[in-house]
């Protein structure tokens, strides 16, 4: 496994640990986020834009869904 592989491998799992928890707090939201754009920078390191820019939208949405559940009410 070269580091590249393993470098998505481990922005992946990320992004699917901080999906199962983030109800439990705003900051696996915004865990999410970081995931998501981890997720996107390997798919444009492996050539694979599309996925990358795709990411991307999900790390905006993801952003905004955290700063929304960490506004005061």
């Amino acid at each position: 496994m070269d580091l590249l592989t393993l470098f998505g491998f481990a922005a992946v799992s990320f992004m699917l640990l901080c999906y199962a928890l983030e109800e439990r707090s705003p900051w696996y939201v915004f865990g999410f986020a970081v995931a998501c754009a981890l997720s996107g920078v390997y798919a444009v390191l492996q050539g694979a834009l599309p996925f990358g820019l795709v990411e991307g939208v999900f790390t905006a949405v993801a952003l905004r869904r955290w700063r929304r559940r960490t506004r005061p009410a």
